[in-house]
């Protein structure tokens, strides 16, 4: 079968709107004046890619960044594919065009297998299942196996950072500046909302000393302990 070919359009910046939810942050580094200097002098290169949205104008999935150049840079639309999407595969694609950068901070990967895993699990069905079991949804289990085969990380290290997105806030916030290791920080999440606000004031009573592996593996198991 014949695929047909996407259409490119010049889409005004006005029109695009944010994906849900996007755990990627947009920031106004130098990295990002690179870009600016580059799509003011050649334009943007390689086109962004949109949905229809049900309210009107189109919902981003990848090409957040450039978006935000080509406003820095003065231009008032940009090259965009539209295309028919349902959540799950949008929020998928949405990942996968991110996971691609050098550098994803902590808190970003977190989120990002985190949505990954749950659009996999609505959207995907076992195919290597008995006539009895065809249609089976994906589980929690085979869903991270999947991402892990995709990214090359091991599904118990796609679990650990999903487990980031159970930190308060300020906590994940420390991790993502090193202030805290990524290791003490799993055993964290294990903590109850209030033992995390509790452990974060006592950091600070204590001159903001990071824990190690060893201590957040200790209050861990006293959390657990009631």
């Amino acid at each position: 079968m014949r695929k047909t070919k996407e259409l490119v359009q010049d889409l005004p910046l006005s029109e695009l709107h944010p994906f849900k939810n996007h755990p990627f942050r947009v920031v106004d580094d130098e990295a990002m004046q690179h870009t600016v200097e580059s799509v003011a002098r050649f334009g943007v290169l390689a086109p962004a890619l949109a949905r229809p949205r049900p309210k009107g104008g189109y919902e981003l999935i990848a090409g957040h960044r450039r978006m935000r150049a080509s406003e820095l840079a003065g231009l008032e639309t940009m090259p965009v594919i539209v295309r028919q999407m349902d959540d799950d595969t949008a929020t998928i694609a949405m990942v996968d065009s991110n996971l691609q950068r050098e550098t994803l901070l902590p808190s970003e990967r977190a989120f990002a297998y985190k949505m990954k895993m749950e659009a996999i699990k609505h959207q995907g069905e076992r195919t290597d299942l008995t006539s009895g079991q065809v249609g089976r949804k994906l589980n929690g289990k085979e869903s991270r196996e999947i991402i892990a085969a995709q990214t090359g990380e091991s599904a118990r290290q796609v679990q650990r950072y999903i487990n980031l997105t159970n930190l308060i806030p300020e906590l994940l916030e420390m991790v993502d500046k090193n202030e805290i290791a990524f290791n003490p920080a799993v055993e964290l999440s294990f903590l109850k909302k209030e033992e995390q606000k509790g452990f974060l004031s006592a950091m600070d009573y204590g001159g903001g000393c990071a824990p190690s592996v060893s201590q957040a593996q200790r209050i861990k198991k006293l959390s657990q302990a009631g």
